[in-house]
């Protein structure tokens, strides 16, 4: 049946849909991110699809595609049909000179925690949320720590720990 979906996807968006692709009876479909809404509003209104329930939205960070001038982010939002009971992992990528997309907290309520954690930890922005701002860190903390480049160790105050040598086992 998901397999259905995804080309009903392709067939109600041709100029926006990337592709799609099934790992383990998942189905993933990738669309280009400026008609989000109107593809999340078409998932959740359809009488067939009915994806009526938002279970997360989280990004993913791939570095190496930047650099060829390829999408270095990844949005993505797990969507389930409670009725139908059927699901699909939705995909749009970002370049990270317009790390920006259209809010889907008209369509389902529950993107507003979600995209704020996504703001907060990876710096997307998503145009149009009634109150995006930084949900676990504080308002004037440096950057976003689930981006690749974000150092290891943190930055500031843990570079400056000095620490002890460690003791042999003694034998």
């Amino acid at each position: 049946m998901t397999q259905d979906i995804a080309q009903k996807i392709q067939e109600k968006f041709p100029a926006d849909f990337v592709g799609m692709n099934e790992f383990r009876n998942d189905w993933t479909v990738v669309v280009k991110p400026d008609r989000i809404v109107e593809i999340a509003l078409f998932l959740r209104d359809d009488s067939e699809l009915v994806f009526d329930h938002l279970s997360d939205v989280y990004s993913v960070d791939y570095p190496d595609r930047s650099v060829s001038g390829g999408e270095r982010f990844e949005v993505v939002y797990q969507l389930n049909s409670i009725p139908k009971r059927h699901r699909l992992r939705l995909k749009a990528g970002l370049r990270e000179d317009a790390c920006e997309i259209d809010s889907v907290y008209p369509v389902w309520k529950s993107a507003g925690f979600l995209e704020r954690e996504v703001y907060d930890l990876m710096g997307i922005r998503f145009r149009n949320h009634p109150d995006l701002r930084r949900i676990f860190l504080p308002e004037d903390f440096d950057g976003h720590p689930l981006r690749k480049e974000y150092p290891v160790e943190g930055k500031g105050w843990r570079n400056t720990f000095e620490f002890l040598p460690t003791e042999e086992p003694q034998t």
